[in-house]
């Protein structure tokens, strides 16, 4: 009995801890690795008092049975965390890409919420969509996917890799046709600057219009990114939360 508890907590665990090692936020460099596991311990023994009934029936110490059962639940945590690790990859895309387009990620920034340094604006954008999706409680739609999960992938099935890359291909694709249509006025608006240099280059070539341009295309992105700013962002995290619930 009592083993057959522990196997069961540990099971619990290894798809909590899986996902909670990939999902944005909980799994940042910032964050200290004793607070990550003891926040992932805490929400697996509160999940288990509502999913015993789906757990421990199938808590077998064999470990021919054991074995899998471990493998397939970290795959499907995995997933989970993966799944929303790839919204907030689309977001660091596309804010990469406008920083890029507006001449402004010539230097790489400090590094906020990963390990690596970003342009600044890529990361004021990434970090803010960040904050705002925790705003809108989407770490709880995140526990409740895991919960949801053992209806969808029981205990005693195991993990479908055909499944889950049907998945990540519409994650990934729902992602980055979001993001790409909120990037859409920088990239018009680059098109439309960069074509109008080049022809006046092209007119003056004794003068270097680009140096002498690059300042005002890069003030003009920064109103542009003003004005826009915060519509994209809100913009961003309603296409989340409709995405999330289509899952």
């Amino acid at each position: 009995m009592t083993q057959n508890a522990i196997i069961a907590a540990f099971l619990a665990f290894c798809r909590v801890g899986a996902c909670f090692m990939l999902m944005p936020g909980y799994s940042s460099v910032r964050i200290p690795m004793q607070v990550r596991l003891f926040t992932a311990i805490a929400v697996s023994l509160g999940m288990l008092t509502f999913l015993w009934p789906r757990i421990y029936p199938y808590a077998d110490p064999h470990p021919a049975v054991l074995a899998p059962m471990i493998l397939s639940e970290l795959l499907v945590g995995g997933l989970i965390g993966a799944m929303t690790r790839l919204y907030m990859e689309a977001v660091r895309f596309i804010g990469a890409g406008i920083a890029m387009l507006m001449g402004f990620n010539t230097m790489g920034g400090t590094a906020i919420e990963e390990a690596e340094p970003q342009a600044p604006l890529a990361a004021m954008i990434s970090l803010s969509a960040l904050l705002l999706l925790f705003v809108f409680d989407f770490h709880h739609e995140v526990i409740r996917a895991l919960v949801n999960s053992y209806q969808v992938a029981p205990v005693d099935v195991f993990f479908n890799p055909q499944a889950a890359l049907v998945d990540v291909a519409d994650t990934l694709s729902g992602a980055f046709f979001l993001v790409l249509r909120l990037g859409s006025p920088f990239i018009a608006y680059a098109i439309l600057v960069n074509l109008t240099i080049g022809f006046v280059n092209k007119l003056t070539p004794q003068i270097p219009i680009y140096f002498i341009s690059l300042p005002f295309v890069v003030a003009g992105g920064l109103i542009l990114f003003y004005f826009s700013g915060a519509t994209l962002l809100s913009l961003f995290a309603d296409g989340f939360i409709e995405m999330t619930l289509a899952r």
